[in-house]
């Protein structure tokens, strides 16, 4: 099976982290990805202290294995981040943005930092803060990210990384992708979009199915998200990200007429929508990937199916170059 330095950083058994989907209900496919040896992941966004709480509790009932709890600048909930500095996770993620001084406390209390980057000036702050493991985001991926491709950010940040692990995001949705980001350099990689697609996730039928329905060309670029997205609360490193979906009638009312959308409108409906396990009528957070979904897999067979290709996948390109 494979095994990489990041699986000893993390207490994990296979070098595979599941993306935090922020505010939507992920506790049970979390649970099963921790099953299976990688590393679950629990979103906060738009949550309160006291949903996170039941979530957290909920999640650590389910599996004794360690997890991810994600914050994010977009906006960062210091009651929330408190909450979780108590709770003890075994690692706290996040993106958009570098709160340096949450990085110690959490370091204070035993618990790694991943953290998030579009590209080599946010990867140099992140590595000069001190963070414990690289998340190197191309833009392939769904929800927010940078703008550099992720086969020609993954090998540039792990030339600057050094010996701190640099886990590949973006564009990965089988072991092929795993295998060729662990020839770049990668120690392990960040999925989303291909744990969207399992029955343990809270998400609609109708999103799942339009993933598996979907080529690569079908997940854009959100232009003029921030009329309906929360804002930013940190300074935002390097490019500001910006999200990626599938297209909806708002996506592209927001790309051909940005100033129709009222953001005192459209964005507490969103809001409310995705408070109540919806919100895929609005913004489908999906990437790249979903070009390589072709089915609802349970998420414990897909981390084994995952592995499985990978090998198969390193293996093949050996006995190629032989």
């Amino acid at each position: 099976m494979l095994h990489t330095g990041l699986c000893d950083a993390l207490d994990i058994e296979v070098p595979i982290v599941l993306a935090p989907f922020g505010p939507w209900e992920q506790v049970e496919l979390a649970a099963e990805v921790c099953a299976a040896g990688a590393l679950g992941s629990l979103g906060t966004a738009i949550r309160s202290a006291s949903e996170l709480k039941n979530q957290w509790a909920r999640l650590r009932d389910l599996t004794d294995r360690p997890f991810a709890i994600n914050h994010t600048g977009r906006p960062l909930d210091l009651e929330a981040f408190e909450a979780t500095l108590d709770f003890g996770p075994a690692a706290i993620s996040f993106h958009m943005g570098l709160p340096v001084d949450l990085i110690q406390r959490a370091h204070d209390r035993g618990i790694r930092w991943l953290q998030t980057v579009g590209d080599l000036p946010a990867a140099e702050l992140a590595l000069e803060a001190g963070v414990d493991v690289l998340v190197a985001q191309g833009n392939e991926a769904g929800g927010n990210a940078g703008w550099i491709s992720t086969m020609a950010l993954v090998p540039a940040v792990v030339d600057l990384a050094g010996e701190v692990p640099v886990v590949a995001a973006g564009g990965i949705g089988d072991g092929r992708g795993i295998a060729a980001a662990l020839a770049l350099g990668a120690q392990g990689v960040s999925l989303g979009t291909r744990f969207l697609a399992t029955p343990e996730m809270r998400i609609s039928p109708a999103w799942k199915d339009r993933i598996v329905a979907a080529g690569p060309a079908d997940a854009v670029k959100v232009m003029n998200g921030e009329r309906l997205l929360p804002p930013f609360n940190l300074p935002q490193l390097g490019a500001p990200f910006a999200p990626r979906c599938l297209r909806t009638p708002l996506v592209d009312q927001l790309e051909r007429d940005p100033d129709s959308v009222d953001p005192s409108v459209i964005g507490p409906q969103v809001l409310a929508a995705v408070r109540n396990g919806g919100g895929d009528e609005y913004i489908p957070f999906t990437g790249q990937s979903a070009g390589l979904v072709h089915d609802i897999v349970p998420a414990r067979d897909l981390v084994s199916r995952l592995i499985e290709e990978a090998e198969t996948a390193l293996a093949t390109a050996v006995r190629r170059r032989t």
